[in-house]
């Protein structure tokens, strides 16, 4: 029987993240690398060269960062090709990229009657599309791993619907499509989970509220609604993605761990 440190162990393997750039992003990507595991790092921003280059002068891992568009069909599959080209091997997927609240898309965070079918496209592209057509490309190396295992990053919108008090009396917006996405992208989860099974698990971290320096009233509003009265931090994921993405959950998939302080539990 291997101990707990042998099934946390990632040394000689290889994942994927998207997304990578962003607070959480390079928090899974560090998570990652902590654990031994190479890393390769995507993301629409340049800087995610740098995020890359970090994590291998700090864990001594192998580590790419790529940018590129995500939600562009041929600069995935371009992206999926390098990544075999490079790491000749992939052994995980975390699909972080997504279009959130605060993304400076034109007709998004506005009310709903504002919300424009571009922006609605455009994120139902980066934040479903985009894993689904990652996924049916790197299926037959995730295979071949013999431990394949994709982790999928939803949100408590995809769960239940936008409280709209705690938005009053301030600039923040929560648009449908951000909620639908994620919604879709559980069900993604659960339908690729038997699909691929039993060659590549498949499971879903729905995080709720990360601190990040949001405005009053939303702020304190937030933590009260919470049972452990406070938002996130970006720490608080790093034992979720560990968990998911490692031999610790060898016998776990099609599961949605959520990670909210206890929000969807009223």
């Amino acid at each position: 029987m291997r101990t707990i440190n042998q099934l946390m162990d990632l040394s000689g393997r290889a994942v994927l993240v998207t997304g990578a750039a962003g607070h959480l992003g390079q928090t899974f990507a560090q998570t990652l690398a902590e654990l031994g595991c190479d890393v390769i790092l995507a993301d629409l921003s340049e800087s995610v060269k740098d995020v890359a280059s970090q994590i291998a002068e700090e864990y001594h891992v192998k580590a790419e960062g790529l940018a590129l568009d995500l939600s562009d069909d041929q600069s995935v599959q371009g992206l999926c090709q390098t990544v075999l080209d490079r790491f000749e091997r992939l052994d995980g997927l975390v699909n972080n990229a997504a279009f959130v609240g605060t993304s400076k898309l034109s007709g998004w965070a506005v009310p709903f009657e504002e919300q424009s079918t571009d922006a609605w496209r455009k994120a139902m592209d980066l934040n479903l599309t985009t894993p689904f057509l990652l996924s049916q490309m790197l299926a037959p190396a995730l295979k071949k791993s013999g431990h394949g295992v994709i982790v999928n990053i939803s949100s408590i919108y995809g769960v239940v619907a936008p409280q709209w008090s705690l938005y009053e009396q301030t600039k923040m917006a929560n648009p449908a499509a951000y909620g639908a996405s994620k919604a879709g992208l559980l069900q993604l989860t659960r339908y690729l989970s038997t699909t691929f099974a039993p060659d590549i698990r498949v499971n879903a971290i729905t995080p709720g509220g990360i601190e990040r320096a949001q405005p009053e009233p939303f702020f304190s509003r937030y933590n009260e609604r919470t049972p452990l009265k406070r938002m996130a931090k970006e720490e608080d994921f790093k034992g979720a993605l560990a968990y998911l993405i490692s031999d610790l959950s060898a016998y776990v998939t099609g599961q949605n761990l959520v990670v909210d302080g206890g929000w969807t539990a009223w």
